[in-house]
């Protein structure tokens, strides 16, 4: 892919004064509160993303503007974790320690997660499988799976500081990420899958590793926030488009990618919000419409019984992990359906909240998971679906569930400030 380039520029930083005012931040200019509120009556501008809840972010910045205390902890959490941002990375495929099949490190892959050597083989050749446990070689910290997630989570936090603060700084940091991720010819990855997921001795990337695409959901709102930023330049703005688009074309026509489309368990409703957001953020709207449309049957009817129940997910030895897992692609499927006019929150009686009903119960710790369970799920994981649910469904008593999880941790969480977020 050609890539062109502008001028670097150098932007000094600037605090958003009114922020600086409500965090003590001295030589703001700003003697009290009162007289910041003075100064941002006008309503920030609503943030074009896809799956961030746009006008919920505009009003969340407007209750930090005014000094809500409400939000302090999770903003003070979300600025801590900025900082944190502002020193990792740069994150590239040119990192990981082995090549991939093609001889071109600019290829992404990755290790199958729950794949490990065979003890049976001096080897360890093939991998055998152990369902449920991670084998932490895939997880190391320069394999391009580990790259390509500190990726997303910096350009998520880095968006969001600098859309709620205005500091530069942040938006000058994701610039870089993502050049360096998706743009500069030395470090960029080639906009493909093909090697994802290898399972050693068996074969060269599975169906399943598509999967790891998911990231990029993360990074395409990271790149909307930051867009008003000076830091990106409109050749740098297109490039990514261009980046996005090319990949969108691979998820289309792919093998690996379309076998990937067939899976009946999250696996394909996560391919569904996948490339419904690529389709978005590559301005085909029409694409993605037909996408969402075709879930109805597809992914909600198909995976969620009357019950509420899921099957395949509840097939596996994780079974609590796994029905908030697909639960969640739900949620961010149905969000992104509203950009092109399908309503999938009510699709097929109301289906997807079903399925939350099934689970919100178990918001309670005291109620015990009845299925089989090798290591338990985080309960913090119903958080954002039952709050996005009281306002897609107007029931408060998702509200009243959400008292049962830990006030300590609830108060921190990012999703205080806009939903949905993707993990």
């Amino acid at each position: 892919m050609k890539v062109s380039y502008c001028n670097k520029q150098t932007f000094r930083t600037v605090a958003l004064m009114a922020v600086a005012c409500f965090w003590g931040i001295s030589g703001s200019g700003c003697a009290h509160r009162g007289g910041c509120a003075e100064k941002i009556s006008p309503a920030p501008k609503i943030p074009q993303t896809f799956l961030m809840d746009g006008h919920k972010l505009a009003a969340s910045k407007q209750r930090i503007l005014a000094g809500d205390a409400a939000l302090q902890p999770a903003f003070s959490n979300l600025l801590h974790d900025a900082e944190k941002a502002m020193t990792g990375g740069p994150y590239s495929v040119m990192n990981k320690n082995t090549t991939p099949p093609s001889g071109d490190k600019h290829d992404y892959t990755s290790l199958a997660r729950y794949w490990w050597p065979d003890p049976s083989k001096p080897d360890g050749l093939p991998y055998i499988q152990r369902d449920g446990i991670t084998n932490p070689e895939t997880q190391g910290p320069n394999s391009d799976y580990t790259q390509l997630s500190k990726l997303a989570s910096s350009m998520e936090t880095l968006g969001m500081a600098y859309y709620l603060t205005g500091e530069e700084r942040y938006a000058q940091r994701a610039a870089l990420l993502l050049r360096t991720w998706f743009l500069n010819p030395e470090t960029h990855m080639n906009p493909s899958l093909k090697f994802p997921q290898v399972v050693l001795g068996r074969d060269s990337g599975r169906k399943t590793g598509v999967l790891d695409g998911r990231k990029f959901n993360v990074i395409i709102d990271g790149i909307i926030l930051v867009s008003d930023s000076p830091a990106l330049c409109a050749e740098e703005k297109a490039a990514l488009h261009a980046w996005f688009s090319e990949y969108l074309t691979w998820l289309k026509t792919n093998k690996l990618a379309q076998d990937e489309s067939a899976s009946k368990n999250n696996h394909g409703t996560f391919f569904d919000v996948q490339i419904v957001h690529v389709a978005l953020f590559a301005g085909d709207t029409a694409y993605a419409k037909q996408i969402a449309e075709a879930a109805i049957q597809k992914r909600i009817l198909a995976q969620i019984e009357p019950d509420g129940s899921q099957p395949e997910e509840l097939a596996r030895p994780i079974s609590l992990h796994y029905s908030f897992y697909n639960l969640e692609a739900m949620f961010y499927l149905a969000t992104l359906a509203e950009h092109t006019g399908v309503d999938l929150w009510r699709a097929g009686d109301s289906r997807i909240r079903t399925a939350l009903n099934f689970v919100a119960p178990y918001s309670d710790p005291a109620c015990k998971w009845p299925y089989k369970d090798i290591h338990e799920a985080s309960r913090m994981r119903l958080f954002p679906l039952l709050l996005q649910a009281a306002d897609v469904y107007q029931d408060e008593s998702y509200r009243q569930m959400v008292e049962k999880l830990p006030l300590a941790e609830r108060k921190i969480q990012r999703e205080n400030i806009v939903i949905p977020l993707m993990n």
